[in-house]
């Protein structure tokens, strides 16, 4: 009463495979997997530049405290 059946999924599968064809559905569903391909690879490549701008900001920020140090210095000995 609640779910789906598989006769139900079945039936439903024989009435699109009538209406599209097996040709249509094959190519959908290469289409498909081909845009989930590239939609993955595009978030791969995002987290990695988000990865490599974090990593630069880190190691700009260590020279930049080098310097205030060594300017702190020679304040210091002036």
């Amino acid at each position: 009463m609640g779910g789906i059946s598989i006769w139900q999924l079945l039936i439903v599968a024989v009435i699109v495979i009538l209406l599209f064809g097996t040709k249509k559905l094959r190519t959908l569903g290469t289409d498909l997997g081909s845009a989930v391909k590239g939609f993955k690879k595009a978030v791969s490549e995002e987290n990695n530049e988000t990865t490599a701008k974090t990593d630069s900001l880190e190691d700009n920020s260590a020279p930049a405290n080098v310097e205030k140090t060594a300017a702190d210095k020679e304040k210091d000995r002036a």
